[in-house]
């Protein structure tokens, strides 16, 4: 049971935190308001900070370091921000931290998302060019001088990544927990291990963000801004990019997705003529990776962490890994393919009946 005598006590030190770090930013005024922001999937809590007189606002990001992870995700939240902000990369300056309690003050880079803006825009098209310019920057940039040993989770993206935190996230968040199937599916051990070879063929030397997805993408004015960037790590190009194509919370039609591969894919071919091939024989089963990841994650919130709003992404995230292996058409696949037809034909029945 929470003690609300050092719940008091924690929320004076975090307000004397607030209140150093504003005077260190020239916001003499020892009076501020907080305001709750919604924190998404995240265990983080977000708050906004608005000083009296100042005329700026902040974002306090609070992670108490309750165990390992979370102490190494502090650390990699403020030595990659850091690396990112140096390479004058689009993120949040990191204002102040506080390592040993998980606080954080940096740049409030307003309220609007790359899903609310796209859901309001008519040239989502446009909007999207902007963000997959910024995307290739962060990849190129950002893996220039990278330190590995900053990453929180694995140094790369890599096969145990696939496996542990994608397929079996899949297989045990999604078809057990939340469809309620069985736990074991040997079945489908030979299509997940041939997709991950095919994935893992990309090269690993690109900085890879590992959620960059709508809601992690803000949009001011012209300007694109990046935040969540703790998961990031060395990886494929392919694997981020797909993570902005196929983002359910957007639900991009496929001639819009044809539009933008375009223009990420002239982006690339511009800077690295020699891959080309490379990127697009890894990219669909990079997407079909991320797409595994998404299915165990939303089911994952919605029933584990009881956040109920994220099932509605589930369906279409379905959809998506149907069309994705119905594209691909690759034979090596055909267990996980007829398991998720199977499921696909089922929502759609359920739709129309």
């Amino acid at each position: 049971m929470n003690n609300p005598k050092n719940a008091s006590n924690q929320e004076e030190e975090f307000k004397s935190f607030i209140r150093l770090s504003l005077k260190e930013e020239g916001c003499a005024a020892a009076i501020f308001d907080l305001q709750d922001v919604p924190a998404d999937g995240s265990r983080r809590r977000f708050r906004r900070i608005l000083p009296h007189g100042s005329g700026r606002t902040f974002i306090a990001v609070m992670n108490e370091p309750l165990d390992a992870l979370a102490a190494r995700e502090n650390l990699a939240y403020l030595m990659i921000g850091r690396h990112l902000q140096k390479k004058g990369l689009p993120l949040p300056e990191i204002h102040a931290s506080n390592l040993e309690k998980g606080w954080f003050m940096i740049e409030d880079f307003g309220s609007l998302n790359l899903q609310d803006a796209a859901a309001s825009t008519v040239n989502r098209i446009s909007l999207y060019e902007s963000v997959v310019e910024v995307l290739f920057r962060l990849q190129i940039e950002g893996a220039v001088g990278f330190n590995p040993s900053w990453t929180c989770q694995t140094e790369k993206y890599d096969k145990t990544v696939m496996g542990r935190y994608e397929a079996d996230y899949f297989k045990d968040a999604f078809l057990c927990t939340y469809l309620g199937m069985k736990k074991e599916w040997p079945e489908l051990e030979s299509p997940l291990n041939h997709l991950a070879e095919k994935a893992s063929l990309a090269r690993a030397r690109f900085f890879l963000h590992r959620d960059f997805q709508s809601r992690n993408i803000m949009v001011r004015g012209e300007k694109i801004g990046i935040v969540d960037w703790q998961g990031g790590r060395l990886g494929p190009p392919g694997y981020d990019f797909a993570s902005l194509l196929i983002d359910p919370y957007t639900g991009l039609t496929r001639e819009e997705k044809t539009l933008i591969y375009k223009k990420y894919l002239e982006l690339f071919s511009e800077r690295f003529p020699e891959e080309v091939d490379s990127f697009c024989a890894s990219y669909p089963y990079l997407a079909l990776q991320r797409n595994l990841q998404i299915l165990g994650a939303f089911s994952f919130l919605s029933r584990v962490r009881k956040r109920k709003h994220f099932e509605t992404y589930i369906a279409p995230a379905l959809v998506t890994l149907h069309d994705l292996l119905m594209d691909l058409r690759d034979e090596k696949l055909s267990a996980l393919t007829e398991l998720v037809t199977a499921l696909h034909d089922e929502i759609a029945e359920a739709r129309t009946s």
